[in-house]
């Protein structure tokens, strides 16, 4: 059976109709991603063009997962920009599950974010108010999560229902061109 191509126009976030896991799929395809990376030792990294890798103990692995649906939730891109965004999103509402190494990944793009755009990274904070984040949803496993749409997703962290980016979705800078 072929893979089914699901693109999107990074103009705007996620179409809310779409299922978790389609938008995970076009988040992986506009990225160069791939599902198994997750399961690796460690996993790829880069921060101002540095390429390195990182532990992926598991705290951390089932971290990255909800962090990656969080990108496609919110809309929050994956360059610079879109990390610090999404970071700041989620440092507002809580860090605590994710325990000190995570956290400090996390708190290291919030800092980021303040340097390459911070205005932008200030309204994401603004924005993160009055809502879990999916670190504190025990109750959904990654797994139930997908089958979701993108919109119930956002209904359940409490998004409006387009999202929240209004920005085009950045990539990083490993990603593939367009």
């Amino acid at each position: 059976m072929a893979k089914q191509s699901f693109t999107a126009s990074r103009e705007e976030p996620f179409p809310a109709s779409w299922t978790v896991e389609q938008g995970l799929r076009a988040f992986f395809e506009e990225n160069g991603f791939e599902r198994e990376a997750y399961d690796g030792s460690r996993t790829p990294a880069s921060v101002l063009g540095f390429e390195f890798s990182v532990p992926n103990p598991p705290r951390h692995r089932w971290a990255i997962m909800l962090h990656d649906l969080h990108h496609i939730a919110t809309g929050f891109g994956t360059d610079l920009t879109g990390e610090g965004e999404i970071s700041a999103w989620e440092f507002r509402r809580g860090l605590r599950p994710l325990g000190l190494y995570v956290g400090s990944i996390v708190f290291g793009g919030v800092l980021l974010g303040l340097v390459v755009a911070p205005r932008r990274t200030l309204r994401a904070w603004r924005s993160s108010l009055g809502g879990p984040s999916l670190f504190f949803l025990g109750s959904y496993s990654f797994d139930d999560l997908l089958q979701l749409s993108i919109g119930e997703l956002r209904r359940i962290l409490g998004l409006r229902e387009e999202g929240l980016s209004k920005a085009h979705r950045g990539v990083h800078s490993r990603a593939p061109k367009p």
